[in-house]
């Protein structure tokens, strides 16, 4: 990730630091940034679920600016999105590609959004397979699987069929 920024708040206290990633998240703000990863995802995941034990009814605004990832690992943060109470706003900027698309599809309903130069693009699920028939034919129908589960949740989202 590089450099991280800090910025410095004056509190009663005196002035205190922050890396930018904290303070963001003080304001209930995540962002997505790059490929999804399992790496990402758990801390996407552990973000959601502490802002939702600091208050379950308080909104959740989710900023994506990602090319895409891993299926499994994206899946991960949609399950969260849906297990935990607050509403997550999703919020596309830069790109939003692939299993980035299909986070932004999960916000809340009426709490989607995408800033005016950001792109959004969808495309079938990827995949490579070696070995016996038996095995590229159980990879196979898992992707078939995973491409009709994602298909029927964006379809549920966009209210499209």
């Amino acid at each position: 990730m590089g450099y991280i920024p800090y910025v410095i708040e004056n509190t009663e206290r005196g002035e205190r630091s922050y890396d930018i990633y904290s303070r963001l998240l003080k304001d209930r703000i995540v962002l997505l940034s790059g490929e999804i990863n399992d790496s990402v995802a758990s801390s996407i995941v552990a973000q959601l679920l502490f802002l939702e034990a600091e208050d379950p009814e308080k909104d959740i605004g989710l900023y994506i600016n990602s090319p895409g990832g891993v299926i499994t690992s994206g899946l991960s943060i949609y399950d969260t999105m849906n297990f935990i109470r607050p509403d997550v706003s999703t919020i596309c900027i830069g790109q939003a590609a692939s299993m980035g698309a299909f986070l932004l599809s999960c916000g809340a309903k009426g709490k989607r959004f995408s800033l005016p130069h950001s792109r959004i693009m969808i495309h079938q699920p990827l995949g490579g397979a070696q070995g016996q028939a038996s095995d590229i034919e159980i990879i196979s129908n898992e992707i078939l699987r995973l491409k009709g589960l994602m298909n029927s949740i964006l379809a549920q989202n966009s209210g499209q069929s």
